[in-house]
Protein backbone atom coordinates (compact mmCIF):
# COMPACT_ATOMS: atom_id res chain seq x y z
CA UNK A 1 0.00 0.00 0.00
CA UNK A 2 1.64 3.13 -1.51
CA UNK A 3 1.20 6.09 1.10
CA UNK A 4 2.19 10.16 0.38
CA UNK A 5 5.49 10.86 2.23
CA UNK A 6 5.92 13.50 4.46
CA UNK A 7 7.73 16.90 3.32
CA UNK A 8 9.15 19.39 5.38
CA UNK A 9 6.75 22.42 5.43
CA UNK A 10 9.26 24.77 4.49
CA UNK A 11 10.26 22.44 1.32
CA UNK A 12 7.34 23.53 -0.67
CA UNK A 13 8.38 27.57 -0.73
CA UNK A 14 9.71 28.64 -3.54
CA UNK A 15 13.70 29.56 -2.81
CA UNK A 16 13.46 33.17 -4.07
CA UNK A 17 9.87 34.64 -3.03
CA UNK A 18 8.92 37.99 -4.72
CA UNK A 19 7.84 40.58 -2.80
CA UNK A 20 3.72 41.36 -3.21
CA UNK A 21 3.17 44.00 -5.69
CA UNK A 22 0.36 46.45 -4.42
CA UNK A 23 -1.28 48.32 -7.16
CA UNK A 24 -1.08 52.14 -7.24
CA UNK A 25 -4.08 54.04 -7.95
CA UNK A 26 -3.12 56.24 -11.51
CA UNK A 27 -0.54 54.07 -12.96
CA UNK A 28 -1.58 51.73 -15.68
CA UNK A 29 0.75 49.49 -17.51
CA UNK A 30 1.29 50.68 -21.25
CA UNK A 31 -0.38 48.98 -23.79
CA UNK A 32 1.87 47.35 -26.95
CA UNK A 33 1.11 48.27 -30.04
CA UNK A 34 2.68 47.70 -33.25
CA UNK A 35 5.37 49.40 -34.99
CA UNK A 36 4.51 51.80 -37.64
CA UNK A 37 5.06 50.66 -41.60
CA UNK A 38 7.31 52.65 -43.94
CA UNK A 39 3.98 53.34 -45.84
CA UNK A 40 2.52 54.97 -42.72
CA UNK A 41 6.02 56.83 -42.37
CA UNK A 42 6.11 58.08 -46.00
CA UNK A 43 2.17 58.86 -45.93
CA UNK A 44 2.50 61.43 -42.98
CA UNK A 45 5.92 63.45 -44.51
CA UNK A 46 3.64 63.76 -47.97
CA UNK A 47 0.86 65.34 -45.48
CA UNK A 48 3.41 67.72 -44.00
CA UNK A 49 5.11 68.68 -47.47
CA UNK A 50 1.93 69.25 -48.53
CA UNK A 51 0.88 71.39 -45.63
CA UNK A 52 4.16 73.31 -46.11
CA UNK A 53 4.07 73.41 -49.97
CA UNK A 54 0.15 75.05 -49.27
CA UNK A 55 1.54 77.47 -47.19
CA UNK A 56 4.26 78.60 -49.57
CA UNK A 57 1.82 78.89 -52.17
CA UNK A 58 -0.91 80.92 -50.45
CA UNK A 59 1.99 83.45 -48.82
CA UNK A 60 3.26 83.35 -52.84
CA UNK A 61 -0.07 84.41 -53.71
CA UNK A 62 -0.69 87.11 -51.43
CA UNK A 63 3.19 88.22 -52.04
CA UNK A 64 2.39 88.49 -55.61
CA UNK A 65 -1.14 90.18 -55.14
CA UNK A 66 0.07 92.69 -52.83
CA UNK A 67 3.00 93.51 -55.21
CA UNK A 68 0.55 94.33 -57.84
CA UNK A 69 -2.42 96.39 -55.97
CA UNK A 70 0.73 98.23 -54.76
CA UNK A 71 1.41 98.92 -58.50
CA UNK A 72 -1.86 99.77 -58.98
CA UNK A 73 -2.03 101.98 -56.65
CA UNK A 74 1.16 103.94 -56.82
CA UNK A 75 0.18 104.18 -60.81
CA UNK A 76 -2.71 106.03 -59.72
CA UNK A 77 -2.06 107.95 -56.32
CA UNK A 78 0.56 109.44 -54.39
CA UNK A 79 0.35 108.76 -50.83
CA UNK A 80 1.01 111.44 -48.08
CA UNK A 81 3.09 110.09 -45.34
CA UNK A 82 2.09 112.86 -42.72
CA UNK A 83 -1.40 112.85 -43.53
CA UNK A 84 -1.26 109.17 -44.07
CA UNK A 85 -3.80 109.41 -47.01
CA UNK A 86 -3.72 109.40 -50.73
CA UNK A 87 -3.99 111.75 -53.35
CA UNK A 88 -4.44 111.43 -57.14
CA UNK A 89 -1.59 111.16 -58.84
CA UNK A 90 -1.93 114.12 -61.24
CA UNK A 91 -2.33 116.68 -58.18
CA UNK A 92 1.21 115.81 -57.26
CA UNK A 93 4.07 118.15 -58.58
CA UNK A 94 0.81 120.34 -59.92
CA UNK A 95 2.06 123.39 -57.90
CA UNK A 96 -0.29 123.37 -55.42
CA UNK A 97 -0.04 121.56 -51.95
CA UNK A 98 -2.15 119.04 -51.49
CA UNK A 99 -0.30 116.79 -48.20
CA UNK A 100 0.37 117.91 -44.94
CA UNK A 101 3.49 120.32 -45.25
CA UNK A 102 3.47 120.14 -49.18
CA UNK A 103 5.51 116.62 -49.51
CA UNK A 104 3.65 116.29 -52.58
CA UNK A 105 5.32 119.29 -54.31
CA UNK A 106 8.71 118.45 -52.87
CA UNK A 107 10.44 115.43 -55.06
CA UNK A 108 9.52 117.13 -58.31
CA UNK A 109 10.62 118.18 -61.96
CA UNK A 110 12.51 121.52 -62.07
CA UNK A 111 13.38 123.49 -64.83
CA UNK A 112 16.60 126.08 -64.73
CA UNK A 113 17.64 128.52 -67.48
CA UNK A 114 21.29 129.36 -68.06
CA UNK A 115 21.81 132.92 -68.19
CA UNK A 116 25.34 132.94 -68.07
CA UNK A 117 28.31 131.59 -70.32
CA UNK A 118 30.14 128.46 -68.95
CA UNK A 119 33.92 129.38 -69.16
CA UNK A 120 35.49 126.54 -70.55
CA UNK A 121 34.73 124.90 -73.55
CA UNK A 122 36.08 122.50 -76.31
CA UNK A 123 36.39 123.35 -79.64
CA UNK A 124 36.20 121.42 -83.50
CA UNK A 125 36.88 117.88 -83.94
CA UNK A 126 40.27 118.88 -83.09
CA UNK A 127 39.23 119.68 -79.08
CA UNK A 128 40.92 122.85 -78.55
CA UNK A 129 40.78 124.38 -75.44
CA UNK A 130 39.20 127.36 -75.20
CA UNK A 131 38.32 129.68 -71.82
CA UNK A 132 35.61 132.89 -71.42
CA UNK A 133 36.03 136.05 -69.72
CA UNK A 134 33.58 138.39 -69.94
CA UNK A 135 35.84 141.58 -70.54
CA UNK A 136 37.97 139.19 -73.55
CA UNK A 137 35.51 136.67 -74.44
CA UNK A 138 36.20 133.16 -76.58
CA UNK A 139 40.46 132.87 -76.38
CA UNK A 140 42.26 129.52 -77.37
CA UNK A 141 44.69 128.34 -74.81
CA UNK A 142 48.47 128.25 -75.90
CA UNK A 143 50.60 125.32 -75.12
CA UNK A 144 53.02 127.21 -73.52
CA UNK A 145 53.34 126.55 -69.22
CA UNK A 146 50.76 124.26 -69.73
CA UNK A 147 51.30 121.24 -67.63
CA UNK A 148 49.65 117.97 -66.51
CA UNK A 149 48.27 120.03 -63.61
CA UNK A 150 46.37 122.07 -65.97
CA UNK A 151 44.98 119.08 -67.91
CA UNK A 152 43.37 117.59 -64.90
CA UNK A 153 41.94 121.56 -63.27
CA UNK A 154 40.51 121.81 -66.99
CA UNK A 155 39.15 118.53 -66.84
CA UNK A 156 37.51 118.24 -64.04
CA UNK A 157 35.58 121.79 -64.98
CA UNK A 158 34.50 120.26 -68.34
CA UNK A 159 32.96 117.12 -66.33
CA UNK A 160 33.23 113.20 -66.65
CA UNK A 161 37.18 112.96 -66.24
CA UNK A 162 39.31 109.84 -65.92
CA UNK A 163 42.76 109.34 -67.13
CA UNK A 164 42.96 113.01 -68.27
CA UNK A 165 45.31 114.06 -71.25
CA UNK A 166 46.49 116.71 -73.69
CA UNK A 167 48.08 117.39 -76.41
CA UNK A 168 49.22 120.52 -78.90
CA UNK A 169 47.62 121.64 -81.67
CA UNK A 170 50.02 123.80 -84.61
CA UNK A 171 47.54 127.01 -84.88
CA UNK A 172 48.79 126.57 -88.21
CA UNK A 173 46.48 123.72 -88.94
CA UNK A 174 43.70 125.39 -87.04
CA UNK A 175 40.52 126.44 -89.29
CA UNK A 176 40.83 129.77 -90.46
CA UNK A 177 38.49 131.52 -88.03
CA UNK A 178 40.84 130.51 -85.15
CA UNK A 179 44.53 130.75 -86.90
CA UNK A 180 44.57 134.38 -85.92
CA UNK A 181 43.26 134.02 -82.26
CA UNK A 182 42.65 135.32 -80.05
CA UNK A 183 44.71 133.30 -77.59
CA UNK A 184 45.56 132.90 -73.92
CA UNK A 185 48.39 131.11 -71.84
CA UNK A 186 48.03 130.05 -68.18
CA UNK A 187 50.61 132.36 -65.83
CA UNK A 188 53.32 130.34 -63.99
CA UNK A 189 51.99 128.20 -60.37
CA UNK A 190 48.40 128.53 -61.47
CA UNK A 191 48.02 124.97 -61.61
CA UNK A 192 45.20 124.72 -58.81
CA UNK A 193 42.95 127.64 -60.06
CA UNK A 194 40.06 127.52 -62.30
CA UNK A 195 41.87 127.55 -65.70
CA UNK A 196 39.63 130.31 -66.78
CA UNK A 197 40.79 132.53 -63.88
CA UNK A 198 44.68 131.29 -64.12
CA UNK A 199 44.78 132.75 -68.04
CA UNK A 200 46.33 135.76 -69.40
CA UNK A 201 45.97 137.27 -72.63
CA UNK A 202 48.24 137.10 -76.28
CA UNK A 203 48.66 138.18 -78.91
CA UNK A 204 50.37 135.05 -80.55
CA UNK A 205 51.44 131.80 -78.84
CA UNK A 206 54.96 131.85 -78.37
CA UNK A 207 55.38 127.85 -78.64
CA UNK A 208 52.84 128.24 -82.71
CA UNK A 209 50.46 125.79 -80.59
CA UNK A 210 47.57 125.51 -78.68
CA UNK A 211 46.28 123.06 -76.34
CA UNK A 212 43.79 119.91 -77.07
CA UNK A 213 42.12 117.84 -74.36
CA UNK A 214 41.16 114.40 -73.88
CA UNK A 215 39.37 114.14 -70.45
CA UNK A 216 37.97 110.62 -70.65
CA UNK A 217 37.49 107.37 -71.82
CA UNK A 218 33.64 108.71 -72.39
CA UNK A 219 32.63 107.13 -75.72
CA UNK A 220 35.18 104.13 -76.09
CA UNK A 221 33.82 100.39 -76.52
CA UNK A 222 35.54 97.37 -76.93
CA UNK A 223 34.79 96.58 -80.48
CA UNK A 224 34.35 97.82 -84.01
CA UNK A 225 18.32 98.85 -86.07
CA UNK A 226 13.29 99.91 -82.54
CA UNK A 227 13.92 101.81 -84.08
CA UNK A 228 12.47 101.16 -87.97
CA UNK A 229 14.15 99.41 -90.22
CA UNK A 230 17.04 98.55 -87.38
CA UNK A 231 18.78 95.51 -86.45
CA UNK A 232 19.43 93.86 -82.80
CA UNK A 233 22.27 95.04 -80.70
CA UNK A 234 24.66 94.62 -77.82
CA UNK A 235 24.83 96.91 -74.22
CA UNK A 236 28.30 96.62 -74.56
CA UNK A 237 28.69 98.68 -77.77
CA UNK A 238 26.70 101.08 -76.42
CA UNK A 239 27.11 101.24 -73.37
CA UNK A 240 25.50 104.48 -72.42
CA UNK A 241 22.41 104.19 -73.46
CA UNK A 242 19.37 103.52 -70.63
CA UNK A 243 15.80 103.11 -69.74
CA UNK A 244 13.76 105.64 -68.15
CA UNK A 245 11.47 103.72 -66.45
CA UNK A 246 8.30 104.89 -64.17
CA UNK A 247 5.95 101.80 -62.43
CA UNK A 248 8.03 99.23 -63.87
CA UNK A 249 7.01 100.57 -67.89
CA UNK A 250 9.72 101.56 -70.46
CA UNK A 251 8.49 105.52 -71.27
CA UNK A 252 12.17 106.61 -72.63
CA UNK A 253 15.39 106.17 -73.59
CA UNK A 254 18.42 108.43 -72.27
CA UNK A 255 22.01 108.30 -72.52
CA UNK A 256 24.44 108.60 -69.58
CA UNK A 257 26.95 111.81 -69.83
CA UNK A 258 28.86 110.74 -66.48
CA UNK A 259 28.84 108.23 -63.71
CA UNK A 260 25.90 110.51 -62.30
CA UNK A 261 24.17 111.99 -65.13
CA UNK A 262 21.82 111.29 -67.68
CA UNK A 263 20.66 113.35 -70.71
CA UNK A 264 16.99 112.79 -72.05
CA UNK A 265 14.32 115.08 -73.81
CA UNK A 266 12.05 117.17 -71.80
CA UNK A 267 8.74 116.06 -73.02
CA UNK A 268 9.33 112.43 -71.26
CA UNK A 269 8.37 114.33 -68.01
CA UNK A 270 4.68 115.60 -69.37
CA UNK A 271 1.70 115.23 -67.32
CA UNK A 272 1.81 112.76 -64.44
CA UNK A 273 5.41 112.25 -64.78
CA UNK A 274 6.90 114.91 -62.69
CA UNK A 275 7.15 113.29 -59.23
CA UNK A 276 10.76 111.74 -59.10
CA UNK A 277 10.39 108.78 -56.52
CA UNK A 278 8.41 106.96 -59.63
CA UNK A 279 11.66 107.09 -61.76
CA UNK A 280 14.19 104.35 -62.43
CA UNK A 281 17.00 104.53 -64.68
CA UNK A 282 17.95 100.41 -65.78
CA UNK A 283 21.36 100.56 -67.44
CA UNK A 284 23.48 98.02 -68.70
CA UNK A 285 21.50 95.74 -69.95
CA UNK A 286 20.50 94.41 -73.62
CA UNK A 287 16.80 92.82 -72.97
CA UNK A 288 14.58 95.30 -71.31
CA UNK A 289 14.21 94.76 -68.04
CA UNK A 290 12.29 96.31 -64.68
CA UNK A 291 13.84 94.73 -61.91
CA UNK A 292 16.26 96.77 -60.23
CA UNK A 293 17.87 100.28 -61.39
CA UNK A 294 19.02 103.17 -60.15
CA UNK A 295 16.95 106.11 -58.00
CA UNK A 296 16.81 109.24 -59.48
CA UNK A 297 17.25 112.39 -56.70
CA UNK A 298 16.93 115.42 -59.49
CA UNK A 299 14.98 115.98 -62.65
CA UNK A 300 16.21 119.29 -64.83
CA UNK A 301 14.59 120.64 -67.77
CA UNK A 302 15.58 123.32 -69.80
CA UNK A 303 14.05 126.64 -69.14
CA UNK A 304 13.02 127.40 -72.52
CA UNK A 305 11.70 124.11 -72.91
CA UNK A 306 8.53 124.38 -75.38
CA UNK A 307 5.74 121.69 -75.27
CA UNK A 308 3.94 123.16 -78.49
CA UNK A 309 7.21 123.45 -80.87
CA UNK A 310 9.57 120.89 -78.98
CA UNK A 311 12.37 123.28 -78.77
CA UNK A 312 14.71 122.97 -76.38
CA UNK A 313 13.51 119.51 -75.82
CA UNK A 314 16.61 118.48 -73.49
CA UNK A 315 16.76 117.51 -69.44
CA UNK A 316 19.00 115.99 -67.28
CA UNK A 317 18.49 113.40 -64.12
CA UNK A 318 20.80 113.19 -61.88
CA UNK A 319 21.11 110.00 -60.36
CA UNK A 320 20.71 109.04 -56.59
CA UNK A 321 24.43 107.45 -56.73
CA UNK A 322 26.72 107.22 -59.35
CA UNK A 323 26.90 104.14 -61.90
CA UNK A 324 29.95 101.77 -61.53
CA UNK A 325 31.96 102.30 -65.39
CA UNK A 326 32.32 99.14 -66.56
CA UNK A 327 31.83 97.70 -70.25
CA UNK A 328 28.16 97.93 -70.36
CA UNK A 329 28.21 100.89 -68.33
CA UNK A 330 29.93 104.17 -69.93
CA UNK A 331 29.12 107.43 -70.64
CA UNK A 332 29.08 109.04 -74.07
CA UNK A 333 31.32 111.78 -75.22
CA UNK A 334 29.58 115.49 -75.64
CA UNK A 335 30.01 116.74 -78.63
CA UNK A 336 33.03 119.93 -79.09
CA UNK A 337 31.71 123.27 -79.70
CA UNK A 338 31.70 123.94 -83.34
CA UNK A 339 31.87 120.19 -84.25
CA UNK A 340 31.83 120.57 -88.34
CA UNK A 341 30.00 117.86 -89.53
CA UNK A 342 28.73 117.51 -92.91
CA UNK A 343 25.57 116.66 -94.58
CA UNK A 344 25.39 113.27 -94.69
CA UNK A 345 27.72 111.92 -92.21
CA UNK A 346 26.74 108.49 -90.66
CA UNK A 347 25.14 108.83 -87.46
CA UNK A 348 23.47 105.74 -85.01
CA UNK A 349 20.44 105.61 -83.15
CA UNK A 350 19.81 103.24 -80.58
CA UNK A 351 16.71 102.52 -78.22
CA UNK A 352 13.83 99.59 -77.13
CA UNK A 353 11.38 101.81 -79.06
CA UNK A 354 8.05 100.45 -81.20
CA UNK A 355 9.55 98.47 -84.20
CA UNK A 356 6.56 99.93 -85.88
CA UNK A 357 4.07 102.72 -85.84
CA UNK A 358 1.82 102.15 -83.93
CA UNK A 359 3.32 99.10 -82.90
CA UNK A 360 5.02 97.18 -79.75
CA UNK A 361 8.52 98.09 -77.74
CA UNK A 362 11.01 96.24 -78.76
CA UNK A 363 12.21 93.76 -76.07
CA UNK A 364 15.76 93.80 -77.23
CA UNK A 365 18.32 96.47 -78.05
CA UNK A 366 17.97 98.07 -81.91
CA UNK A 367 20.44 100.03 -83.70
CA UNK A 368 19.70 101.88 -86.98
CA UNK A 369 23.27 103.81 -88.92
CA UNK A 370 20.85 106.67 -90.60
CA UNK A 371 22.86 110.10 -92.49
CA UNK A 372 22.78 113.11 -90.83
CA UNK A 373 20.46 115.68 -93.43
CA UNK A 374 21.41 119.23 -94.30
CA UNK A 375 19.52 122.32 -92.10
CA UNK A 376 17.97 123.55 -95.24
CA UNK A 377 16.73 120.36 -96.35
CA UNK A 378 15.08 119.58 -93.36
CA UNK A 379 13.53 123.04 -93.27
CA UNK A 380 12.07 123.41 -96.73
CA UNK A 381 8.51 123.76 -97.25
CA UNK A 382 8.20 119.91 -98.64
CA UNK A 383 9.79 118.44 -95.20
CA UNK A 384 9.33 119.85 -91.85
CA UNK A 385 9.20 124.12 -92.51
CA UNK A 386 9.83 126.39 -90.15
CA UNK A 387 9.11 124.21 -87.47
CA UNK A 388 12.95 123.17 -87.72
CA UNK A 389 15.13 125.81 -84.68
CA UNK A 390 18.79 125.92 -84.16
CA UNK A 391 18.35 123.47 -81.26
CA UNK A 392 17.38 121.29 -83.86
CA UNK A 393 19.23 118.22 -85.86
CA UNK A 394 17.60 116.03 -88.86
CA UNK A 395 18.97 112.80 -89.41
CA UNK A 396 17.18 109.88 -91.83
CA UNK A 397 15.87 109.18 -95.27
CA UNK A 398 13.48 111.20 -96.47
CA UNK A 399 12.14 108.21 -98.34
CA UNK A 400 11.51 106.67 -95.05
CA UNK A 401 12.65 103.26 -94.12
CA UNK A 402 14.40 103.64 -91.15
CA UNK A 403 13.46 105.93 -88.13
CA UNK A 404 13.21 105.98 -84.47
CA UNK A 405 9.95 105.58 -83.29
CA UNK A 406 7.64 106.23 -80.41
CA UNK A 407 10.00 104.99 -77.05
CA UNK A 408 12.94 105.69 -78.27
CA UNK A 409 12.23 109.65 -77.31
CA UNK A 410 14.95 111.20 -75.16
CA UNK A 411 17.31 108.29 -76.68
CA UNK A 412 21.27 108.77 -78.14
CA UNK A 413 21.95 110.20 -81.67
CA UNK A 414 26.07 109.26 -82.23
CA UNK A 415 28.62 109.97 -84.31
CA UNK A 416 31.67 108.05 -83.81
CA UNK A 417 35.47 110.15 -84.87
CA UNK A 418 38.39 110.00 -83.09
CA UNK A 419 38.03 106.80 -81.71
CA UNK A 420 35.14 107.74 -79.32
CA UNK A 421 31.29 108.14 -79.73
CA UNK A 422 29.83 111.57 -79.77
CA UNK A 423 26.35 112.36 -78.37
CA UNK A 424 25.38 114.94 -81.20
CA UNK A 425 21.40 114.69 -80.86
CA UNK A 426 18.99 113.23 -78.45
CA UNK A 427 15.92 111.68 -79.87
CA UNK A 428 12.95 114.38 -80.07
CA UNK A 429 9.93 114.35 -82.64
CA UNK A 430 8.67 113.44 -85.84
CA UNK A 431 5.31 112.94 -87.79
CA UNK A 432 4.97 109.24 -87.80
CA UNK A 433 7.90 106.46 -88.21
CA UNK A 434 10.10 106.47 -90.94
CA UNK A 435 7.16 108.00 -93.19
CA UNK A 436 8.52 109.51 -96.53
CA UNK A 437 9.82 112.77 -96.14
CA UNK A 438 9.30 113.08 -92.40
CA UNK A 439 12.66 111.94 -91.10
CA UNK A 440 13.62 111.98 -86.85
CA UNK A 441 14.21 115.30 -85.63
CA UNK A 442 16.59 115.37 -83.06
CA UNK A 443 17.08 118.02 -79.92
CA UNK A 444 21.00 119.45 -81.14
CA UNK A 445 23.28 118.72 -78.24
CA UNK A 446 26.43 121.26 -79.53
CA UNK A 447 23.48 123.82 -78.60
CA UNK A 448 22.73 123.08 -75.17
CA UNK A 449 26.50 122.57 -74.11
CA UNK A 450 26.57 126.05 -72.23
CA UNK A 451 23.52 124.53 -70.49
CA UNK A 452 24.71 120.88 -70.02
CA UNK A 453 27.65 121.94 -68.41
CA UNK A 454 25.97 124.78 -66.28
CA UNK A 455 23.55 122.71 -64.39
CA UNK A 456 25.91 119.37 -64.14
CA UNK A 457 28.40 122.33 -62.23
CA UNK A 458 25.16 123.98 -60.08
CA UNK A 459 24.03 120.13 -58.87
CA UNK A 460 27.18 118.42 -57.85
Amino acid sequence: MWTIAQVPEESIKPLNPRQQVVPRPGRHRRPMTAPKTQKEKASKRRRVLLTVLTVVVLLGILVTAGYFIKKLIDSKYFFCKRSVRFIPLDQACDGKPDCAGGEDEVTCVSSFKANTTFPVRLMTARQVLQVYRPDSGWRSVCGEEWTQQHTQTACKQLGYTNNPRSSTVLVSTLIASMKTGPFTAVRPGTTNTPVHQATIDRSVCRSGSVVSLTCSDCGEVGKDDRIVGGTDALIEDWPWQVSLQQGGQHVCGGSLVSPRWVATAAHCFTGSKKELTRWRVVSGRTFMGTLGGSYVDRVVLNGDYDPAGNDYDIALMRLSSPISVGVSHKPVCLPPKAFGLPAGATMAVTGWGYLEENGNVSPSLQKAYIPLIDRSTCSSPTVYGSSITQRMICAGFLEGKVDACQGDSGGPLVHFTSSQWHLVGVVSWGVGCARERRPGVYCNVEEMLNWIRTVIEKNP
